[in-house]
């Protein structure tokens, strides 16, 4: 089952809204998606199928063919849809995947949230929509039930996919287009042009080859919209075919210039929606994905209630370390990580007031870390004795590495030279070269094996505050008393001179 299944109406923003706040109410969620639901797959088909297409329209451009108007979007933006699906394939592997928290019953079981939630947004807006919608279609979901921070983080991700998903339902209704057009201008050779078999420059696909295309092509509306386009252009010579063609559309109940109108209304419905998900790929890429994230994550929003008023005016990256404190410790113990959140911030009120107690991070990534434990009412598996026996490992196991290498050493010494007093020497001269080597082999396994921990910064990039304000005095030598004097009269009120 593709996602791109969801189909109905264009919904108006409100009506949207509401839509996704009733969804969320239904929604009944696991902590895993599927492996069997993992869309990059699906959407390597997808994006195989609009290369296709894209190369059958530069193709059907050498012949001489119109080309459907969605396709000329197709044309002028394949490398935006290519440059899409090779960021999905890159940032969402399956093991990334089923991370996601899942739906677990009705129609998309299995599928991960994010992902359903994003089809749906796209496909109830014609895959219409701005940084400010995406923003307030989120926030509706969130009323009802809340999306963790990697569903927020990654669900462009998931957008994109719904995108390529639509872009690729479009094509095939080009590629059924383009099909009839080339039966049009193989007909148009044989019976209008009376050119021989071995003359003739388009020939009808196999059976086949056109099978897909015939969900498409039921009314032949294209087909005739076409050929009514291509005899008209001979004039008097095709006016008996263009006779027998209307004539034929009359025993149906129509007239040509309606199925002419509705052939074009539905190229104008058609060249609108690709555009509609091309901008959207477009708008998305320069979509400050940052903003959006600490606008509508309830974490963020708590983790800004710090007591000490520190955390607003930190930096990113140290924000996101401790946001990802509380993924993890979420992820090990299946506790919401809002509540983790709550629980920081109270502990944080709790401590003295101006002291490191008062701040968060005392409690996500310092001392404080067990008290945030016992406020969750578990056991931290790390405790400061494990934490103190690891750092005493280290210590000795880098110590006793460099005197048996040193020991080693005085042996050879003392192997070839047969003088056990250089032996010895030897082994004593070379342990502080030999301890500086293990040291350094060490750090560089564990700098690729452990992961270090940020420290955490302030975001100076707008300035620093009079709470920080600070003075630097430089020793200077002067050269005489009244250049001295002078000086000081310059910078009256910072310093005061005698």
């Amino acid at each position: 089952m593709n996602l791109s299944d969801i189909n109905g109406i264009v919904l108006d923003k409100e009506q949207l809204k509401t839509y996704l706040e009733n969804i969320a109410s239904d929604h009944t969620l696991k902590q895993k998606s599927d492996k069997n639901t993992y869309p990059v797959p699906e959407m390597e088909k997808n994006f195989d199928y609009i290369t296709k297409v894209y190369d059958m329209l530069n193709q059907h451009l050498k012949l001489g063919i119109n080309i459907h108007q969605a396709g000329e979007w197709l044309l002028d933006n394949y490398y935006v849809i290519e440059e899409t699906a090779s960021e999905v394939r890159k940032n969402l592997k399956l093991k990334k995947y089923v991370n996601f928290i899942g739906i677990s019953s009705g129609k998309y079981k299995g599928y991960a949230r994010s992902y359903v939630l994003a089809s749906e947004i796209v496909n109830f807006t014609d895959g219409n929509f701005k940084a400010k919608d995406l923003e307030e279609y989120l926030r509706s979901y969130q009323n009802k039930k809340t999306l963790n921070m990697e569903e927020i983080w990654d669900i462009n991700l998931f957008f994109k996919i719904a995108l390529i998903e639509r872009i690729k339902d479009i094509c095939m209704k080009i590629y059924a287009s383009q099909m009839q057009k080339i039966k049009v201008e193989s007909i148009i050779e044989r019976l209008v042009e009376n050119k021989s078999k071995d003359e003739l420059k388009f020939k009808i696909p196999a059976r086949g080859y056109t099978k897909q295309i015939q969900t498409y092509s039921e009314n032949k509306y294209t087909f005739i919209e076409y050929m009514s386009y291509r005899l008209k252009q001979y004039g008097k010579k095709a006016i008996p075919y263009l006779n027998i063609l209307e004539e034929e559309i009359n025993k149906q109940g129509l007239s040509l210039q309606e199925v002419i109108k509705k052939e074009h209304f539905d190229i104008a419905l058609k060249k609108v929606s690709i555009g509609n998900a091309i901008k959207s790929i477009h708008s998305l890429q320069r979509m400050n994905f940052l903003d959006i994230f600490e606008k509508i994550n309830g974490v963020e929003e708590i983790l800004k209630q710090d007591p000490s008023r520190t955390y607003p005016n930190m930096n990113y990256k140290t924000k996101e370390y401790y946001r990802n404190t509380i993924k993890e410790i979420a992820n090990k113990t299946k506790i919401s990580e809002l509540y983790i959140a709550k629980k920081a911030i109270e502990q944080a009120e709790n401590g003295e007031k101006g002291s490191k107690e008062s701040h968060i991070g005392y409690y996500l990534i310092s001392d404080g870390i067990q008290s945030l434990y016992n406020a969750l009412g578990l056991k931290r598996k790390e405790s400061k004795i494990q934490i103190r026996n690891r750092i005493n490992l280290y210590i000795y196991g880098t110590t006793i590495l460099s005197i048996i290498l040193s020991i080693f050493a005085g042996y050879l010494t003392y192997k070839y030279s047969k003088n056990i007093s250089l032996g010895i020497i030897e082994g004593i001269l070379i342990f502080i070269p030999i301890t500086e080597i293990v040291i350094k082999i060490v750090q560089n396994i564990l700098g690729k094996i452990v992961k270090p921990k940020l420290i955490p910064k302030m975001d100076l990039s707008k300035g620093i505050g009079k709470e920080n304000e600070t003075m630097v005095a430089i020793t200077t030598i002067v050269e005489d008393r009244q250049k001295s004097t002078r000086t000081c009269r310059k910078i009256r009120g910072i310093l005061s001179c005698k």
